[in-house]
């Protein structure tokens, strides 16, 4: 497959998606937003893929949307920015959250914007140490969107949430992992091969099982500790019908190593 504003790749059961136009910061326009799900409805159908890497070509991650393609003339109309969130970012954010696999998200340079709240709509996020995570709209008298305003209060608490949203300030990533917001900070120089082994790794792993994970995970947000108790019940009952969980114990009782399959 061709693209002109992302590259794709898949190998040894991981799909790695790099968002490439590194002249704009990997800033979203709208060929980008088609080619990356066209990329994701790949990912999707493609049950050899156990794992997905995203990340950005040159040096930064993304600065979130391409503001030129949304200058906003005066006299002119103004644009329905709800109806581009509705058309593009929700349903990429809902991908995201739905896939079946690990997403790991490893961020160099900036992430700003939608592109900060892409990020960390991936389950890992390992971030270089140079790089930063920027809620920007009210720079612009913008709200956070791209699933923001629902992933920062629960990743890092209303106080923190309300002060990177109304001041828009780089957040470093040393910081970001400090405060939880994401899984590590690495060297600038470890960042693509920490990504990618990491993500060869969860390929290997029970991936049907991680999906049940992440599934009981993203549900608990919004659920009282009974209603997750019966989560946990259902998808348990779910996992102990996989194959992967015949075969770990299998291997387990075998004192060998378990050759799981994601099924």
């Amino acid at each position: 497959m061709e693209f002109a504003t992302i590259e794709f790749d898949l190998e040894g059961g991981v799909a790695t998606l790099a968002l490439n136009r590194p002249e704009r910061l990997n800033s979203f326009n709208e060929q980008m937003h088609q080619e990356v799900r066209e990329a994701l409805s790949v990912v999707e159908r493609d049950d050899s893929v156990r794992a997905l890497l995203i990340t950005g070509n040159g040096r930064g991650f993304c600065a979130g949307q391409d503001l030129s393609d949304r200058s906003v003339v005066p006299g002119a109309e103004a644009p329905d920015l709800g109806s581009s969130i509705e058309t593009y970012y929700n349903p990429l954010i809902r991908t995201l959250q739905r896939l079946p696999m690990p997403v790991i998200a490893a961020v160099n340079g900036v992430a700003a914007g939608a592109g900060a709240n892409i990020a960390l709509a991936c389950d890992l996020v390992i971030a270089a140490r140079s790089a930063s995570f920027t809620q920007a709209f009210c720079k612009i008298g913008l709200v956070p969107d791209s699933g923001g305003t629902w992933q920062l209060p629960r990743l890092v608490g209303m106080a923190r949430a309300k002060g990177l949203s109304m001041l828009g300030d780089k957040l470093s990533a040393e910081q970001a992992a400090a405060w939880g917001l994401i899984w590590q900070c690495v060297d600038d120089d470890a960042l693509r091969s920490t990504a990618t082994d990491l993500a060869r790794h969860l390929a290997t792993q029970p991936t049907r099982g991680l999906a049940l994970i992440k599934q009981a995970l993203n549900q608990s947000c919004d659920n009282d500790l009974d209603t997750q108790l019966d989560v946990e019940r259902d998808l348990q009952r779910e996992a102990g019908r996989t194959e992967d969980y015949r075969e770990g114990v299998a291997a387990f009782m075998e004192k060998r190593a378990p050759q799981f399959k994601g099924r």
